[in-house]
């Protein structure tokens, strides 16, 4: 399994992982399929670009045709599916992008995996497809809740992966993690948003009371168990991966500002967004039974992302300012319009 597909890899996780794949694996190959939308950037990827193990596509996994000339030219043994709409302030603005990726998408590589009898597929998913938990955790085996459009649309992509299991004994696996948190995430979230904020001295966008609370879980954390799934997990299964780090939302602002120097009055409580969830918890007794742990604790993995958007303020500075599309420009030669338009190979 040493041909992997790697869906969304532009992306905040997936680039994560195509890194850790690439230096972990010597022999394996990895091709990047990536639309670039707005969070998808060839930047996150681009201290691998000269690698000769590894491919770029630029492609929609809602592209039946692209999707099945990729496998078959690359000789993909493995699809590992972080491609989606992920962001829930969008998803109150535009369910459908949301329904037509997360969905349809997750269909359309699931066909592919079936016709040319690929050897694995994983579904990155998120524990937001419960909704909120009062107390305790949630196992894979509770009742999905999802509470918007996003986590609705990720929910059933789950469902549908699971029921090519149970139809075709496809050798499928889904992970449910935690928030992740860490290098190249996009600024609309809140860790990335704060820092970044804070950095510039802006006010940070506090949602409602600020009481909310996330497991974080930093990123590296979570490509190595994705990695430990996608070789042992066991086919037709749901993994949750969480590192039992749970935090409000105010307590995580009020760190990053403590790690910034900056004063406790740049945070600015705003009206609550509608169905947002008080809490989120996994158990995840199954991933830790294959033997991973997460080896970061949060103070510390928060004090290195801040250092990364400190060291790395030319990434997010042309996102959050009006330089970015001059940027694109003048990098490609082309007018930008709408998302990202950036060249890929051509097939």
């Amino acid at each position: 399994m040493s041909k992997l597909l790697i869906t969304g890899g532009a992306g905040f996780i997936g680039s994560n992982f195509v890194r850790h794949i690439l230096k972990k694996y010597p022999d394996y190959q990895v091709v990047v399929y990536d639309k670039l939308t707005y969070a998808g950037r060839l930047e996150n990827l681009q201290d691998v670009a000269d690698n000769p193990r590894y491919t770029f596509v630029r492609g929609d996994i809602c592209d039946a045709g692209l999707v099945d000339k990729v496998i078959q030219k690359h000789r993909i043994e493995a699809v590992i599916n972080f491609a989606a709409e992920t962001h829930v302030d969008r998803s109150i603005l535009n369910p459908g992008s949301f329904i037509q990726t997360d969905v349809y998408g997750t269909y359309v590589l699931l066909e592919a995996v079936r016709k040319f009898d690929l050897r694995r597929y994983v579904q990155v998913g998120t524990d937001e497809v419960y909704g909120s938990c009062p107390q305790g955790s949630f196992s894979e085996a509770d009742r999905l809740g999802p509470s918007s459009p996003y986590s609705a649309s990720k929910a059933g992509a789950d469902l549908l992966v699971l029921s090519y299991f149970v139809t075709w004994r496809l050798p499928v696996v889904v992970t449910r993690s935690s928030n992740n948190f860490g290098p190249f995430q996009y600024p609309e979230k809140l860790i990335p948003l704060f820092i970044t904020n804070a950095i510039n001295s802006q006010p940070l966008p506090l949602y409602g009371d600020g009481l909310n609370v996330r497991d974080w879980l930093y990123v590296f954390d979570n490509c190595e168990a994705i990695d430990l799934v996608l070789h042992q997990g066991q086919a037709g299964e749901i993994y949750n991966i969480g590192a039992d780090q749970e935090r409000t939302n105010l307590e995580v602002t009020e760190l990053i500002l403590k790690t910034l120097n900056r004063p406790r009055s740049l945070i600015q409580f705003v009206k609550d967004r509608p169905g947002h969830d008080r809490r989120y918890s996994l158990d995840c007794f199954k991933i830790r039974s294959l033997g991973w742990r997460p080896q970061r604790k949060f103070e510390t993995a928060l004090a290195e992302t801040v250092q990364w958007y400190q060291d790395n303020q030319d990434w997010w500075r042309k996102i959050k300012s009006g330089e970015f599309r001059l940027y694109y420009e003048k990098q490609y030669g082309k007018t930008l319009t709408g998302t990202a338009e950036v060249p890929g190979k051509k097939y």
